[in-house]
């Protein structure tokens, strides 16, 4: 926990199409997630390579939102509902989630995204991921990010290159038997950004952090 009972992470971030709002029942309309993440062939297709699973009962989602309150709260993870800002097409609608975990004994963070598909292809991901550098490097004080994408997921790995590329950061390697999902264990494919490469390739993205 935060010792000075003072946020630790920020409540929104802003890119120029982008608003992340915290994952929290009192900010988040729990309707709009559940029919989100309801089981259809479309939300199996969006989350065919991630670890999550689709929602088949209105409790599995509120019990999404009481875990994340419960890690925010005690500095473990910041997840995010993301919204396209005004001016982009299906604005203020639910587009997805983002997460930063902090891992604070190895002063790192890794993060993730999952979109919805008609939001796929517009260059979102590279925006969370420089303002998610942002709040690690400038706000958090760690000293390296790492992402990646499980093998099949073409999507995720032309963008996570395009921004990891654009900051200086690298290709760490296939990490073999990496993620336990289900029965199976998932190799990963990892990329890391270090806080000196960040400070030397620092982009000038709009980026605003609120506590609003």
């Amino acid at each position: 926990m935060n010792p000075r009972n003072q946020p630790m992470f920020p409540e929104t971030i802003e890119t120029e199409r982008l608003r992340l709002v915290r994952f929290s029942r009192d900010r988040v309309d729990l309707d709009a997630v559940h029919e989100a993440l309801s089981r259809d062939e479309q939300t199996e297709r969006e989350l065919a390579h991630v670890t999550k699973s689709p929602d088949d009962t209105l409790k599995e989602t509120w019990d999404r939102f009481v875990e994340a309150e419960r890690r925010w709260d005690e500095g473990e993870k910041a997840r995010y509902a993301v919204y396209p800002r005004e001016g982009e097409n299906g604005a203020g609608e639910f587009a997805g989630m983002a997460a930063l975990t902090p891992h604070w004994d190895r002063r790192s963070a890794r993060f993730s995204l999952v979109l919805k598909e008609r939001f796929w292809g517009r260059g979102y991901a590279g925006e969370r991921a420089i303002a998610f550098m942002r709040l690690a490097f400038d706000h958090l004080d760690l000293d390296l990010v790492s992402t990646g994408y499980f093998e099949g997921n073409e999507n995720s790995r032309k963008a996570i290159e395009r921004y990891v590329d654009r900051v200086g950061g690298q290709y760490e390697g296939r990490l073999r038997n990496w993620v336990p999902h289900g029965d199976e264990v998932l190799d990963l494919h990892r990329y890391t950004v270090t806080r000196e490469q960040w400070e030397r390739n620092r982009p000038d993205d709009r980026v605003v952090f609120g506590d609003e």
